[in-house]
């Protein structure tokens, strides 16, 4: 047989698509595997022709998932970003779209039972080694999809997915603010540096002589925004705990200034070079969270009410993200949002032969 076919579920997660696999089914290694991932999913193309890729980094992702042994955890998931246009595999972030089809691929794949109308799940994410909580619908036994809860940037109503977050601050980090420093100024441009889930460097559009309102496609033509912006990431990465970015998706760059819709604040949201048609699940808490920090630069843009346990409405291209923040005497501690998700297809993903048999590292 001249391919290797590989069981795989076609997943929507939130505002992303993926393809979703068991551990036992990729190869151990990890160069083996991310040579099985580039090729299933069609990379390096633009229009990943030869895979089952989206062309679009919203589209060029997979979720790695198997039965958890840690106490108190049902499934350990393993985030994989497929470079559209490179042959490289990036671990370096979650992906919280993604980890919305998380609970429903373990239930699909019987790698824990159903516990009545609604389930539990109970998820490690290997990728920043935090914890949280999918509670999936599951009346008769069974995941529900239908449902009448809809997300901007999904066509259509759906099941509701809630993800709740255990202490997501530095994740990827190793603090809240990692440069140990409210604002920072890059090449003469103020910022703050966030992570609460994800590395972010939030920086006002007006800063950088634009209005924060302008539409995906403009700011995508924009190369002399893009190179400003990329230089402020270069220099801020290594400060960041991050090390040297230049091959790296993170951290992501925003624009913000003062919300038109009723938000909390409206964004722009690059990752890290393309203009996201809205915005990552923890790229918005993270710009969510800069919102409740004194003296960041989201003082005086965002509109942020009082009380302990916050809704904000995250403005971005193409709608709003809501994120759930809850305060304890001024200080974070626990985050949440609503995704939806669908299974789309089940069945196999097919490799050539020449780049991986099936057979596990060692085997002959």
């Amino acid at each position: 047989m001249s391919q290797t076919r590989i069981p795989c579920l076609m997943m929507r997660g939130g505002t992303s698509k993926g393809a979703y696999f068991l551990a036992e089914d990729l190869p151990a290694e990890q160069d083996q595997r991310d040579k099985v991932l580039l090729a299933a999913m069609g990379s390096p193309d633009l229009r990943q022709i030869d895979g089952i890729g989206g062309a679009d980094s919203l589209t060029s992702k997979v979720a790695i998932i198997r039965r958890s042994e840690r106490p108190g955890v049902d499934v350990d998931y393993l985030f994989a970003q497929v470079v559209v246009d490179q042959p490289r595999v990036d671990y370096g972030q979650n992906c919280g779209n993604i980890l919305a089809g998380v609970g429903p691929f373990a239930l699909e794949r019987g790698l824990i039972p159903t516990q009545g109308e609604v389930t539990r799940v109970r998820i490690f994410m290997e990728n920043t080694g935090q914890t949280a909580t999918a509670v999936v619908q599951t009346p008769n036994g069974e995941v529900r999809y239908e449902g009448d809860a809809s997300i901007d940037g999904v066509p259509g109503a759906a099941a509701p997915v809630i993800v709740e977050f255990d202490d997501i601050a530095g994740s990827s980090c190793g603090a809240l603010l990692p440069t140990g420093n409210v604002l920072d100024r890059f090449d003469g441009v103020e910022v703050t540096c966030i992570d609460n889930g994800m590395p972010v460097v939030v920086m006002r559009a007006a800063d950088l002589g634009r209005s924060g309102y302008e539409s995906r496609e403009q700011l995508d033509v924009d190369e002399e925004l893009k190179a400003q912006i990329e230089s402020i990431r270069l220099l801020a990465g290594p400060l960041m705990n991050l090390g040297d970015v230049t091959q790296r998706s993170v951290p992501k760059m925003c624009l913000i200034a003062e919300p038109i819709a009723g938000g909390a604040i409206s964004s722009r949201s690059f990752i890290p070079h393309k203009c996201h048609a809205s915005i990552g699940v923890f790229g918005a808490v993270s710009v969510a969270s800069a919102c409740l920090i004194a003296g960041a630069v989201t003082q005086g843009v965002a509109r942020v009410p009082t009380g302990e346990h916050l809704r904000l409405s995250v403005e971005h291209p193409t709608g709003e993200f809501t994120v759930e923040l809850q305060l304890d005497n001024g200080s974070l501690v626990g985050c949440g949002l609503l995704r939806t998700s669908r299974l789309l297809f089940d069945g196999q993903v097919c490799v050539p032969h020449s780049i991986w048999s099936g057979k596990a590292s060692g085997d002959q």
